[in-house]
């Protein structure tokens, strides 16, 4: 249900024009095809130079069940996720009464007009879409009727709210890759519908878009693409994978893309080894095997396939191993949702194995920030000679964003500390694979390919010395258990340092992580209106940084927001800094959806205002 205080807004008598600002979800059912409409509609808005974002909620299952598209148009550049819908678009009658109720005071409602369905609202806007007719009215074959009936809505809806056809157009080229057959033959029917509608439907709503300056610096994907596209810049060599949701297409975007881009420009050989392996186990296992060869390894899945993988992470721990694991989040526990978003995966990654380990975490909020830690993750791995956990999730792997462009890593490739023949020949001292010569934690490795006597060693994952010789003896086991602490120690100055938002004079701070980003920057402008002013810090690594304690430090009160049931990062974040428990407060919220503005204003205004009573 929409809550009150998402309305005031919106309720009254005339309501004001909305111009490029509204949230339109449309209402179909799953393998309709009605993906590429939606896709369509919000590239044209895009090209017109409209911010705007667009989330698919769909089932996890099977073929004609409900799925919705939300496509938020913001011009202020907001494009989290509303709790409410300023436009619908039904094409499914078994979801049409919920749907409805969604719908704010105000709000539009374009529907299929042979679901035969009452609407018992009179503070709505409704245009009837007369489908079938129009589509009889095409001659569409019959095993397309289904597939083309999007079409007619695509139109229909532009036709209403503005949006240019030759905008539409284009989106059609872009959507089938430039086959102007299929395009041309999709574009008719929007013709066909958008001519309908401007000859017997009357204008009666408050939304219209209208052209913007370009917006030049900005493309528009998802975060599995952009950190797959990552990965390949940062030279990966190794996936080894297996297939589960939302991971799934991470894995199959470096295979769509490394076959141009990783590809030996003199011998015109791919450098490159993508395996879909039999299970998470076996794809976890070749990913630690060609780290420890020295390959640029990596394996992508998603809460349950992080489970399976805990033995050998654990292995690669100690061993010292370097990889890149993709946890791209899921609801749980067990199967869960696997179509739904959270961010539930926080304490299961960061303390990952039996025994005292614990792993880096780097947590991207945008997909841009998916592309850049593509290829940090790699240098952080090499450099540290350990796992290296990139924690995205479904919000932001598999929905459309819109981003600024990519841009080509701006540093040599960081192998760390690795070893070649010269290097073994000047080494000072006696070289050990486990021993810490500088004082950092970390020692020097050599790999495959190596051809010096020296080289050799044992990556023992039992019990052992500095040289790798097999140890049971006390001190040795836990001289060398502290020394990987003391690598893990120089991380947290290397890795991502925190972001900060701040506003003069803010006394509350606000800390989250990860894709809940865009909400809180909605929040935090929204709050400020109402006179509560908040810096806010977003964490991008564990282990923290020296200026998460100082930020915590420096508000009487730190709300924590996180997309999971029972506050996980502010549970690190107490365990971290227990003497300041008392400053940190739990907004934890999960419902598979992406945490809103609004619950954040909600929560927090509520809670200022009891404490101030």
């Amino acid at each position: 249900m929409i809550k009150d205080s998402e309305l005031l807004s919106k309720e009254g008598g005339n309501l004001e024009e909305s111009i490029n600002d509204f949230c339109m979800t449309i209402c179909t059912v799953n393998g309709s095809g009605s993906a590429t409409a939606n896709n369509t509609l919000l590239r044209a808005l895009f090209h017109m130079g409209i911010p705007v974002s667009g989330k698919n909620i769909f089932p996890s299952n099977i073929k004609g069940l409900p799925t919705w598209f939300s496509i938020r148009a913001s011009d202020k550049g907001y494009l989290g996720r509303v709790a409410h819908d300023d436009i619908i678009v039904q094409m499914n009658p078994i979801t049409f009464k919920e749907d409805l109720i969604y719908d704010v005071p105000g709000g539009v409602v374009f529907y299929a007009d042979h679901i035969d369905m009452p609407i018992d609202r009179d503070d709505v806007i409704v245009y009837p879409m007369p489908v079938k007719d129009l589509i009889a009215e095409a001659d569409v074959s019959r095993d397309l009727r289904d597939y083309m009936s999007n079409m007619v809505y695509v139109g229909i809806v532009s036709q209403i709210l503005g949006i240019g056809l030759e905008f539409i157009n284009d989106a059609l080229l872009r959507q089938f890759n430039k086959k102007r057959s299929v395009a041309e033959s999709n574009f008719a029917i929007v013709k066909l519908a958008a001519d309908w509608a401007k000859e017997n439907l009357e204008k009666r709503d408050r939304y219209r878009v209208e052209k913007q300056e370009p917006l030049k610096d900005f493309i528009m994907t998802d975060g599995n693409t952009a950190g797959a596209l990552g990965a390949i810049y940062g030279g990966f060599q190794f996936c080894g994978w297996y297939p589960i949701t939302p991971a799934t297409s991470l894995a199959e975007s470096l295979g769509i893309f490394s076959p141009k881009l990783r590809k030996d420009p003199e011998t015109g050989k791919h450098n490159f080894a993508i395996v879909q392996a039999e299970d998470e186990l076996a794809s976890i296992g070749m990913a630690v095997g060609a780290g420890w060869a020295g390959l640029r390894s990596m394996t992508s899945t998603s809460g349950p396939g992080v489970s399976l993988m805990t033995e050998y992470m654990s292995m690669a721990y100690y061993a010292e191993v370097p990889l890149v694991l993709w946890d791209v989040q899921r609801v749980g526990p067990s199967t869960g949702l696997p179509t739904r978003t959270a961010q539930c995966d926080l304490n299961l990654t960061y303390f990952l194995g039996h025994g005292d380990t614990q792993q880096l975490v780097i947590i991207p909020s945008s997909v841009n920030e998916c592309f850049e830690f593509g290829w940090k993750a790699f240098d952080f791995a090499e450099e540290f000679q350990t796992p290296v956990i990139v924690l995205s999730d479904l919000d932001l792997g598999m929905n459309l964003w819109m981003t600024t462009r990519f841009e080509y890593p701006d540093q040599p490739i960081n192998r760390g500390k690795i070893l070649w023949e010269e290097g073994l020949e000047k080494f000072k001292g006696e070289w050990g694979r486990y021993l810490d010569v500088d004082g950092d934690g970390i020692p020097y490795r050599t790999v495959m390919g190596n051809i010096s006597e020296k080289a050799p060693y044992f990556a023992r994952g039992t019990g052992h010395d500095e040289f790798g010789n097999y140890s049971e003896d006390a001190d040795v086991w836990q001289r060398m258990l502290n020394r990987i602490k003391l690598k893990f120690d120089t991380a947290r100055e290397r890795l991502p340092k925190p972001i900060f938002r701040k506003i003069e004079g803010a006394e509350i701070g606000l800390i989250a992580m990860g894709s809940t980003e865009s909400a809180v920057i909605e929040a935090q402008d929204q709050l400020e209106r109402k006179g509560i002013r908040t810096d806010f810090m977003r964490v991008r690594a564990l282990p923290f940084s020296s200026e998460v304690r100082a930020f915590i430090q420096s508000h009487p009160r730190n709300y924590v927001i996180e997309l999971n049931r029972d506050g996980q990062l502010n549970q690190i974040l107490a365990i971290e800094y227990c003497d300041l428990t008392d400053r940190l407060i739990s907004l934890a919220y999960i419902d598979g959806l992406p945490i809103t503005a609004n619950y954040i204003i909600d929560s927090i205004s509520s809670k200022e205002d009891s404490d101030h009573e």
